[in-house]
């Protein structure tokens, strides 16, 4: 394994190692004014929220690690204490990253990348319209975090208003993210989309609490099939089921099925147990993996 002290090798690496493994990263599409008014517009991904009670946002505009300048959003929210953050989804990636070009200040990036300004209700700094969710926002602080370049410049933001276009909701009134299909920065070029194939869900266990894999069956915890993640959901169960449910299950017409969806012959079940609890478990089905592994 690469071991990297920090202290020990140039910025630009460091940077290029951070924003590689620290992925994928939320993009601030940060909407500013400077002292005389003047729109500015560029996108951030050192962010994310960090409470709802009170609800705040905080992205970090860093210092320029090739030349130790300041950038624009930076200036103007220490003399202009209001942002408004706009989420980015995979409909406006392009021209948000053509508004992070470095243009002269006092140049529009709203007109050069193409994007709708609509007033603020709270705020100066205007909304981006092509936004599916827009956050205008009092800046509680900036934190300097060093005056060398590459060192960041932490903006505290208080949520005043919360903007959200309907059509990216579902039917409980909540954000669908299919619909709201976000992307993400990695390092270099790369991006990614938060919607399709790419989305899938883990059962977090907030009023259960799961047995553990230290509390798995050794000769299922050592399984050459099942991977950490399998482990993982076996152990996020309560209770392993009983031999008797796993039993029913073994005489039900469900069971059937499944063996003759992966062409398995009920003689050679046992040789193909741990691959028919992956199949279950690659699909969610935690109970009836379980099921099939603690059968006889």
């Amino acid at each position: 394994m690469l071991t990297i002290n920090p202290q020990e090798v140039s910025v630009p690496k460091i940077h290029n190692y951070l924003l590689s493994a620290v992925a994928p990263r939320p993009i601030c599409f940060a909407s500013t004014i400077d002292a005389e008014g003047n729109p500015n517009l560029s996108p951030f991904s050192f962010f994310n929220v960090f409470s709802a009670n009170p609800p705040v946002l905080i992205f970090s505009p860093a210092r320029r690690g090739r030349d130790n300048t300041t950038k624009h959003t930076y200036e103007n929210v220490k003399v202009h204490a209001e942002v408004v953050i706009n989420v980015v989804n995979y409909d406006m990636v392009q021209q948000t990253s053509l508004a992070s070009s470095e243009y002269p200040k006092g140049v529009n990036e709203f007109t050069k990348a193409g994007f709708t300004p609509i007033a603020s209700q709270q705020v100066a700094p205007f909304r981006v319209k092509e936004s599916p969710v827009q956050f205008e926002c009092k800046v509680v602080e900036v934190v300097e975090l060093g005056d060398k370049g590459g060192a960041g410049n932490l903006v505290i933001c208080e949520i005043l208003l919360m903007h959200i276009d309907e059509a990216v909701l579902n039917e409980n009134g909540t954000i669908d993210q299919n619909k709201i299909d976000l992307v993400a920065r990695l390092g270099g070029d790369y991006y990614c989309r938060a919607s399709g194939d790419a989305l899938f869900e883990v059962a977090k266990p907030l009023t259960t609490i799961g047995i553990g894999v230290d509390a798995i069956p050794a000769e299922i915890k050592n399984s050459r099939i099942l991977t950490g993640n399998n482990l993982g959901q076996l152990g996020n169960v309560e209770k392993i089921p009983s031999p008797e449910e796993a039993t029913e299950y073994r005489d039900s017409e469900q069971f059937s099925a499944l063996l003759k969806s992966l062409t398995i012959n009920l003689d050679h079940f046992k040789a193909n147990q741990h691959i028919i609890a992956k199949h279950l478990l690659d699909e969610g089905k935690v109970v009836e993996a379980w099921k099939i592994l603690i059968l006889n």
